[in-house]
């Protein structure tokens, strides 16, 4: 028999912190016991959260019990990659690789940004398409690829779930978290080129997979270990890719859509899938020719808007400035004592929106950057730095002060002034210069946002799932991939956001394994890059692992006058 009884349930576990929608079940679900299977829980947030209405049909008392060890496990888990352990692994790989490789991102940064943004606008190189037979991408179109992922709803609602849950002072430790990061993102690339490989497709296929394989795999007793972290890694890319990278990026923006221009939820499925397949299913050149056009506009157009919202709110910049250095280091930190948040809160909240934002260390985005058609693992090392410093010292940064000066937190306590959250506040916060027209500005930056962040995903879920089937097998993977987007568009998916949001973060632990245990190769490269650029030594290029790629990258490099015939013919 089945039961349409509703049940409202106080609930202090809070927002989901990868999606704006409420999902409470882990504390609530057992308190639908008794003659109500198949009740409609009604969630309400200590905190003043929205409500939401979650299905949750069972038809037995076993399967309640079935949902409640997953609902368990899964807390464990996140709490553990999410948690102090994974949040201070994160911390403390971002520190070490800044120590071992002399504090680069701070001791070279005129070089990596004019080596990188400076870039584009001197060197055609850094922006021309490859040929039809180079399987490669260009620099630019890696980088564009790769932020198109990690630009996504985590830079506007993400941060806008700081300042609620940790106060003004999570946008400190947010900062502390990308400069450590950009070391850690630049790791990644680093040994990412350095161990990556060409497949059947003669296309360059690298990531955290290859490096852990071949990188750790080479060391000794490590063969084992360095495979099953690569195969765990993959498996956990493939179905975070599904949930977080498709699914919950496509449900906010129905969910958007639908609020702001009552567009019905299917007719958007539609729309995303048919863009989606013509896109995704031509591969990764085409994917790249999308991002490279829509990340810059949609960049430039949310950076526009929101300088003006900060300058017409000018006069509270100062106030908003002290707020965040007073809240990173005071007690009172987001609502004081009342609501018991304190420091640890502020660092806590501020390390984990700006994991979740720039996704360093997740070891994601190293699968495009591998496909540059770059020789220098530096080179793709130093972009990772500067997608660091794109999506968080600059986008992150302006979505704060949006929030921070257009009234709806009290600059002297950290307290809210408002109940809305996430997209919600930053809409209004927006409003308070555009009007109704701010909303509508915010669901349309969600759209491009989100849809990229899936574009950028189907590549790093491709590439896993090449790597654990084969080449021939990804095809199939994209036609999943792009089914999916209906299913998000269409259906409330519950703790389906909550598991993707753990394989998420498991994508880490391996991925930092294979980064600590390689920060040795990665000083290597980088002392060989300083001492070749900057001091003229005549040392030999550290350029690929494999003898076979090495060769043929020095060849074409003397070919193009980068190496000298005679030191080409030598190595």
């Amino acid at each position: 028999m089945w039961y349409s009884a509703s049940n409202v349930h106080d609930c202090a576990h809070g927002k989901n912190e990868k999606t704006e929608s409420v999902f409470c079940a882990q504390r609530c679900v057992a308190a639908c016991r008794g003659p109500h299977p198949g009740a409609e829980i009604l969630m309400q947030c200590n905190a003043g959260r929205p409500l939401e209405v979650l299905p949750a049909f069972f038809s037995a008392e076993g399967e309640i019990e079935m949902l409640e060890h997953i609902i368990t496990a899964n807390d464990f888990i996140n709490g553990i990659v999410w948690g102090p352990i994974g949040l201070a692994l994160l911390f403390g790989t971002g520190l070490i690789m800044t120590v071992r490789t002399g504090g680069f991102q701070f001791s070279h940064f005129g070089h990596w940004m004019k080596h990188t943004i400076g870039a584009i606008f001197t060197n055609k190189n850094i922006t021309a398409h490859t040929g039809k037979e180079d399987k490669a991408i260009s620099q630019f179109q890696s980088l564009c690829t790769a932020l198109a992922a990690t630009i996504g709803t985590g830079n506007i609602v993400g941060v806008a779930t700081a300042i609620i849950s940790g106060g003004p002072g999570a946008i400190f430790w947010m900062w502390v978290m990308a400069i450590l990061g950009m070391m850690t993102n630049y790791s990644e690339n680093v040994l990412g080129i350095f161990y990556r490989r060409k497949n059947e497709a003669g296309e360059w296929s690298g990531g955290a997979m290859y490096y852990l394989e071949d990188g750790l795999g080479s060391k000794k007793g490590c063969r084992k270990l360095g495979r099953v972290l690569a195969v765990l890694f993959a498996c956990f890319c493939v179905l975070a890719s599904f949930g977080i990278g498709n699914m919950s990026q496509i449900n906010s923006i129905a969910g958007n859509m639908n609020s702001a221009f009552r567009v019905p939820n299917i007719v958007t499925g539609i729309v995303l899938v048919i863009l989606s397949a013509l896109v995704i299913l031509g591969g990764l050149k085409r994917v790249a020719a999308v991002t490279e056009k829509i990340v810059p506009a949609m960049a430039l157009m949310y950076i526009v808007g929101a300088l003006v919202v900060v300058g017409v709110h000018i006069t509270a910049i100062p106030a908003a400035f002290a707020a965040i250095f007073k809240g990173a280091f005071a007690m009172h930190a987001a609502g004081g004592g009342i609501l018991g948040y304190g420091v640890s809160r502020a660092i806590t909240w501020g390390f984990k929106r700006g994991a979740f934002s720039n996704e360093a260390g997740l070891g994601s985005s190293v699968m495009v950057h591998s496909s540059s058609n770059v020789k220098e693992p530096v080179q793709q090392g130093m972009w990772g730095i500067f997608e660091v410093f794109a999506d968080t010292i600059v986008v992150c940064t302006l979505t704060a002060l949006v929030v921070l000066t257009s009234g709806f937190v009290d600059l002297d306590t950290g307290l809210m002034t408002t109940e809305v959250a996430g997209s919600a506040l930053v809409g209004q916060a927006f409003a308070t210069v555009f009007g109704s027209f701010g909303p509508k500005f915010i669901a349309i930056s969600i759209l491009l946002f989100a849809y990229s962040t899936t574009l950028g995903w189907s590549h790093y879920g491709t590439k896993a799932f090449e790597y654990l089937f084969g080449t021939r097998a990804s095809m199939g993977y994209k036609v999943v991939f792009v089914a999916m987007v209906m299913v998000g568009a269409t259906m409330k998916l519950g703790l389906a956001w909550d598991l993707s949001d753990t394989f998420n973060g498991l994508m880490m632990l391996p991925n930092l394994i294979g980064v600590l245990t390689l920060s040795g190769t990665v000083a290597r490269i980088t002392r060989n890059y300083v001492s070749r650029k900057f001091h003229g030594s005549t040392e030999k290029p550290l350029w690929s692992a494999f003898d076979i790629y090495q060769k043929q990258e020095e060849a074409e490099a003397a070919a193009e006058g980068e190496l000298p015939l005679d030191k080409a013919a030598n190595q």
